[in-house]
């Protein structure tokens, strides 16, 4: 399988590029970067040393392959979508600009007007637990965002039993670490800016909030959702803590039966919820480099509320590992390979 990475020098490029140089069924055929171009791929990704030899090419002109992934600045991918289409049998796009199915959703959420509405309805949310069906024969696949699959991957199975109380919101709060920010320094990923910091910087209107509507809008319900965004003093990980309202109490008990229901033939996501120990709740740390969601959960034996925890690595079940993955499941490869890596303890 010939794949080609568009955008290929940032932190989500990089992670591809690992994965993909350790897939069994992939040869990378190009990687472009504006910037880099002539240079070797190492230049921007150290990591990669005595791995490969590649170069960056220029991203005019772009050769045919099988699979393409653009790893584009948000709003950069609409405009040429059709032009990438014809390059390649796959396209799986890891920026926002194809996650939400409705045109009138861009401009509340990102404030510009959707240039290729006939491609929007066809493109297939790639979020695998949700829509595996839809992937195998996508031609292309919009990424999700990360913070909204930690998310969505929490809360779905709730929404599906249908006990949530329709008249109550949802209320997520999402802690992200630097990388989510990209390779490109700002003023606030500045270190002494960033260093130490605990920083809410989206209390509401965060794009990732139309994700979470939409994919959330199951068996006829579409919950009302209230969701924040907080900088941590963290490289890579993502930790949402969110809070969902039941019609009627339920237990722990209650809750176990509908999360191994939904997720009992999940490769990549794994319930964590333990009596005793420092790890007896999902955290981001230990899921660096993995392609896991890990899922935790409580209900409030005081009150109807029900507290869902869900970690991943912003990278890579967030960005780059689940584009593995969704490229396997339309390949027909094996949904785990080049996914195995379990992490690493401590770190």
């Amino acid at each position: 399988m010939q794949a080609s990475i568009i955008g290929g020098s940032g932190y989500t490029g990089g992670e591809l590029l690992r994965l993909l140089l350790g897939h069994p069924e992939v040869e990378i055929q190009q990687v472009t970067s504006r910037s880099l171009a002539g240079k070797l791929v190492t230049t921007s990704h150290p990591n990669l040393r005595k791995r490969t030899t590649l170069k960056y090419s220029h991203p005019d002109p772009l050769e045919r392959c099988d699979v393409l992934f653009l790893c584009l600045p948000h709003g950069n991918a609409a405009a040429k979508a059709a032009e990438y289409m014809e390059l390649a049998t796959v396209v799986i796009d890891l920026s926002a600009d194809f996650r939400l199915r409705d045109p009138a959703d861009y401009p509340t959420w990102y404030g510009w007007e959707h240039p290729d509405t006939d491609l929007l309805s066809a493109a297939v949310y790639g979020l695998p637990e949700l829509h595996r069906e839809e992937i195998r024969s996508a031609r292309y696949i919009a990424n999700p965002g990360c913070m909204s699959t930690a998310s969505i991957l929490g809360l779905a199975p709730l929404v599906q039993a249908g006990l949530l109380d329709p008249a109550m919101p949802i209320v997520v709060e999402a802690k992200t670490g630097s990388s989510g920010s990209g390779g490109e320094p700002g003023p606030s990923s500045h270190h002494p800016e960033r260093s130490g910091v605990i920083r809410t910087f989206r209390p509401t209107g965060h794009r990732h909030s139309g994700e979470v509507i939409q994919e959330l809008a199951l068996n006829g319900c579409k919950p009302k959702v209230s969701f924040s965004a907080t900088s941590v003093e963290a490289v890579r990980g993502i930790l949402t803590t969110a809070h969902a309202f039941t019609r009627e109490p339920v237990t722990d008990k209650d809750l176990w039966q509908v999360y191994r229901a939904a997720y009992r033939d999940e490769p990549f996501v794994r319930l964590v919820k333990e009596a005793s120990g420092i790890h007896r709740s999902p955290e981001s740390k230990i899921l660096s480099g993995t392609n896991f969601c890990d899922i935790g959960f409580e209900a409030d034996p005081h009150s109807n509320r029900i507290v869902v925890l869900s970690a991943i690595d912003n990278l890579m079940k967030g960005a780059a590992g689940q584009a593995v993955q969704n490229m396997n499941i339309r390949c027909g490869f094996e949904e785990t390979a080049g996914l195995e890596f379990l992490g690493l303890h401590p770190l």
